[in-house]
């Protein structure tokens, strides 16, 4: 998944901006992935970034009418592709 060119960590989405969740990272261990999963993060929803504080601090998205913080590390392990409208984002 990683190799498609649209397809891109959570991590990089700018701010205010929506994605497409396409999957995880290969790395992602099982227990992350289904607790993200618990969460609402599943194939195909639309995920939208709030907030970016700097200095690295976690960052605040948007998913499934839920807002979580992600830090950088489970961010870059979450895999979303633009969506259509929003080649530029």
């Amino acid at each position: 998944m990683a190799d498609e060119p649209d397809t891109f960590s959570l991590w990089d989405l700018p701010l205010h901006t929506s994605a497409q969740l396409v999957g995880f990272s290969a790395t992602l261990q099982d227990r992350y992935q289904g607790r993200l999963q618990e969460f609402g993060f599943h194939t195909g929803e639309e995920i939208s970034c709030l907030h970016q504080p700097g200095f690295g601090a976690p960052r605040v998205f948007r998913v499934s009418n839920a807002t979580y913080s992600l830090d950088r590390e489970l961010a870059e392990q979450v895999l979303v592709t633009r969506l259509a409208g929003e080649a530029n984002a």
